[in-house]
C-alpha cells in the first residue's frame, strides 16, 4: 500500500473518537502546524470565517466546564489540548486582502442573511474536512 492510501485509510477508515488520552503535552509547535494545515481549507471566495482557539491549561478548561454537556466534562478536562472553533461574523472585512480585486466584500456588506449563511456553510466544511482530530468541540 503507498502512503497516500494509507493516509486515507488512517482519516477516513481507521480513525475513531478517543476517550482516553496519554497524560502527555502537546507542544506549541504541532498546534501551530495543525493550525497553518486548517486555515489553509478551501472556503468560497477565500472567506476564512473560522476562529480557533486552543485551550492547554486546567484554569482555562475549567472556564469552558460549565458551557459542556455533562457526556463531555470528563474527556475534555483531561484532554491535553482542546480547540473551540467557532466562525467570524465580520469575515467579510478580511476580503479585499484575501480575495483581492474580487470585490467580495460588497456581496456581504448589509446582508446579515448571506453572512451568516455563508460562515455556517464554511465552517461546517472546515469541521467536517478536519473531523479526524481528536477533541474538537463545537460551539456556536
Amino acid at each position: 500500500m503507498n502512503k497516500s492510501n494509507s493516509c486515507s485509510d488512517n482519516l477516513f477508515i481507521n480513525a475513531r473518537t478517543h476517550f482516553n488520552w496519554e497524560n502527555k503535552r502537546v507542544s506549541d509547535e504541532i498546534l501551530l502546524n495543525l493550525y497553518n494545515l486548517t486555515k489553509l481549507a478551501p472556503t468560497s471566495a477565500n472567506c476564512s470565517p473560522a476562529r480557533f482557539v486552543f485551550i492547554t491549561s486546567t484554569k482555562a478548561k475549567e472556564r469552558l466546564k460549565p458551557a459542556l454537556s455533562k457526556g463531555n466534562i470528563e474527556q475534555t478536562m483531561t484532554a491535553p489540548v482542546t480547540v473551540i472553533i467557532a466562525y467570524d461574523l465580520k469575515f467579510y472585512d478580511h476580503l479585499d486582502f484575501l480575495f483581492p480585486g474580487s470585490g467580495a466584500k460588497d456581496w456581504f456588506t448589509g446582508s446579515e442573511q448571506q453572512i451568516l449563511e455563508t460562515a455556517q456553510t464554511e465552517l461546517s466544511q472546515i469541521i467536517k474536512a478536519e473531523y479526524s482530530y481528536k477533541s474538537i468541540i463545537f460551539y456556536l
